[in-house]
């Protein structure tokens, strides 16, 4: 093959080359990503175990964090797939967090243990919080998001 032709070619080749990449930016920058933030209470499924934020508490001392789980047999770490995204950081659960909401009797089992049938009520403990938090649920390679209206 003559050295025009291997030129002629290599130049077709990136022009080929630059038309997709110029395809392919216009196909990401029109691509719109949308994170979805749900209202507490409502309810979500990550793989096997649904999860709800029923409520958050801020106090002077931490963010008291009314979870609800059912679905998976958990004997303990129940709390462990939790985050909170507040003040510009995220953070994870304090150690010692799970805590016993006293005002409902449906409440009083620890977030260390899930049962698989039924729904288990824990509050679950975050260092105290500035701005208006959004609580994050990780599990099974998926991520819902809680967040007061």
């Amino acid at each position: 093959m003559s050295t025009r032709k291997l030129i002629l070619t290599a130049l077709v080749c990136g022009l080929a080359i630059l038309l997709a990449g110029g395809i392919k930016l216009v196909q990401v920058a029109n691509d719109e990503k949308r994170v979805e933030v749900l209202a507490l209470g409502a309810q979500a499924t990550l793989g096997d175990m649904t999860v709800s934020v029923l409520s958050i508490d801020r106090t002077p001392d931490a963010t008291l964090v009314t979870v609800s789980m059912v679905g998976v047999e958990l004997a303990e770490g129940a709390s462990s797939g939790w985050r909170m995204l507040a003040d510009g950081r995220v953070s994870e659960p304090l150690v010692g967090s799970s805590a016993t909401e006293k005002q409902s009797p449906a409440t009083q089992r620890d977030c260390k243990a899930v049962a698989v049938d039924t729904e288990t009520r824990c509050v679950v403990r975050f260092a105290a919080a500035e701005s208006a938090p959004t609580i994050a649920y990780l599990r099974a390679g998926e991520q819902r998001q809680w967040a007061a209206d």
